[in-house]
């Protein structure tokens, strides 16, 4: 008896129909994601971050990632250094610039301030009372105790009040805030108003701010005050003449940026 041969099936996996299908439905797919991703792009900002790459100097030595639209332009302004500071843009060029503007005519108006107060100074044949000088911390006026108070007191004497309004006409003109020092020398004080240097010191910085801001007219807020009795002398306290020159007060017109010490 023969025996008989079992024909087995060969598995073609899926039709050829399918494979087609399945094929266009990927393709399909793909190309609907490169439209989405696309739409989602932010023209501007793609092309601020391509030229930031484009202009690093980090990647001055490397090729950039992001393709050029003009090699050959690029390339030059990157080599002259044109695009140096490529993080700034328009608005932070502008602030700065309007910065260095502001700065600038401050300079300016302190520099005619000390002009005008060393005119007057001249002119009244003050400096030997009164000196004016121009230092990191601004415009330093330096008042000594004889043009302004009588000996172990705080009152403004009269013979000082011209002085001081005319100071206070001049910084009615700047924006700039002012402090007010007191000073002594070190021989000691002791009496019921002023127990000891610091008070003195103090009251007389104070005498000064209020008459600016009573004559004047000042806004408050642009004053402070510091009375540093005999601990900052300017030559050593080791005679009369020296005691005089410690002696002093000392107004200063501050820079914009600068603050209390």
């Amino acid at each position: 008896m023969k025996r008989r041969v079992i024909k087995r099936r060969k598995n073609n996996g899926a039709p050829k129909w399918m494979v087609t299908y399945s094929d266009m439905v990927t393709l399909i797919l793909v190309f609907f994601i490169l439209l989405f991703s696309m739409s989602q792009i932010d023209l501007v900002k793609f092309e601020a971050i391509s030229e930031s790459f484009q202009n690093r100097m980090i990647f001055d030595f490397y090729p950039s990632p992001v393709p050029m639209e003009n090699p050959t332009e690029n390339t030059s302004n990157m080599e002259s250094g044109k695009n140096s500071n490529e993080f700034e843009n328009p608005s932070q060029k502008r602030n700065t610039t309007v910065r260095d503007s502001e700065t600038s005519q401050q300079e300016q108006s302190l520099t005619s301030l000390i002009q005008d107060v060393e005119g007057y100074l001249n002119e009244n044949e003050l400096n030997n009372v009164i000196s004016a000088n121009r230092t990191e911390r601004g415009v330093v006026l330096v008042l000594q105790e004889s043009i302004l108070f009588n000996s172990g007191d705080a009152e403004i004497l009269d013979m000082g009040k011209p002085f001081l309004s005319k100071i206070g006409t001049l910084m009615n003109e700047l924006p700039n805030d002012v402090k007010v020092e007191g000073h002594t020398d070190s021989r000691p004080i002791s009496n019921y108003r002023y127990p000891s240097n610091w008070e003195l010191s103090s009251a007389r910085a104070s005498s000064v701010i209020r008459y600016l801001i009573i004559e004047e007219e000042f806004d408050e807020s642009r004053f402070s005050s510091v009375g540093y009795a005999d601990t900052r002398p300017i030559v050593p306290n080791n005679s009369p003449a020296n005691w005089s020159k410690n002696r002093r007060v000392e107004i200063v017109i501050l820079e914009s940026e600068e603050g209390d010490d």
